[in-house]
């Protein structure tokens, strides 16, 4: 898609696109922003391990979840097979893992801290071929592909390489693939189906009513099935939905005193431990506040939104 400046007389001008010179400049741009782009937490450039060398590790906070990325140029590679092979490695090292974090930043992870069935694997490329992209169209594979474009006007674009509404699952290869299969015994990655798997179906559909509402806000925003609850994010998260037998209890993404809620629906957690994020949480039985509580959700899209 060509990318267009605005000029003074309103005529476009068009922005070329500039080549990355070195894989090494993708990484160390990347690395410098991981938190900004991705919301992850720097750990460690080029972690040797064994016989492979792992150019990013981070550690995604939201999941407590270790993720490994790569940097790649070379179009020849398959994306499944060595995402698997670095989340074999990953699961059969889980003590280097951990330590590698605490040598590093600030806190210190136990074992038990990390969720190891939400570890993923993103490989970052100004480009990807036909082969790649098809190779990850699997409602459950734990790989990312995300493409990097820089322009002349000193503009740097992230996109990440959708699947195309994929309902098979990677399992259904695993039994040819010995990785495949001993991580997927493993890691998990979670669906919207299995957050309503134990609703009733009139919760099912009051979820679908509010879904529906909350992505009509905006074309940005993402649905991000997470273990314990539905992400709905643009950027940052907006609102996170956990589905219960027979209600929603949402968590809006605001701080505490940012939320004008003058019919105090939403309960102050601030100080309460809890799933998702912000600091207000509602319970949902009904659509009886429908349109009052989207108002409340749409405050958090408009200053999380990026």
């Amino acid at each position: 898609m060509a990318l267009f400046k605005i000029q003074k007389n309103e005529t476009l001008e068009v922005v070329k696109e500039k080549k990355f010179k070195l894989e090494k400049e993708i990484q160390q741009l990347t690395e410098q922003n991981l938190s900004a782009i991705f919301g992850l937490e720097f750990v460690r450039s080029e972690f040797p391990l064994h016989n492979f060398r792992i150019d990013t590790l981070a550690f995604d906070r939201e999941t407590n979840s270790f993720v490994i990325i790569e940097y790649k140029r070379d179009k020849s590679f398959s994306v499944v097979d060595q995402g698997y092979a670095y989340l074999s490695l990953m699961l059969n090292n889980k003590a280097d893992f951990i330590l590698e974090y605490n040598e590093n930043k600030r806190d210190t992870l136990k074992r038990n801290d990390v969720e190891w069935s939400q570890s993923r694997v993103m490989f970052i490329s100004p480009s990807f071929t036909t082969y790649q992209r098809e190779a990850i169209n699997f409602k459950d594979l734990p790989i990312e592909l995300w493409e990097i474009s820089k322009f002349d006007n000193d503009t740097v674009m992230y996109n990440q390489i959708k699947t195309s509404g994929a309902q098979e699952s990677i399992k259904t290869i695993s039994q040819q693939n010995e990785a495949i299969s001993t991580v997927s015994k493993e890691i998990k990655v979670f669906t919207e189906d299995d957050n309503l798997s134990k609703a009733t179906d009139e919760t099912k559909e009051l979820y679908d009513k509010f879904k529906a509402a909350i992505l009509n806000f905006d074309n940005d925003i993402e649905i991000k099935p997470r273990q314990l609850y539905v992400a709905f994010v643009a950027g940052s998260n907006i609102v996170d939905v956990h589905i219960q037998k027979n209600a929603l209890k949402m968590w809006i993404n605001l701080n505490k005193g940012e939320l004008d809620d003058p019919k105090n629906l939403a309960r102050d957690v601030s100080s309460t431990g809890h799933w998702g994020n912000g600091d207000y949480e509602l319970q949902i039985k009904s659509d009886d506040e429908f349109e009052y509580i989207l108002s409340l959700i749409k405050q958090s899209l408009n200053k999380n939104k990026k």
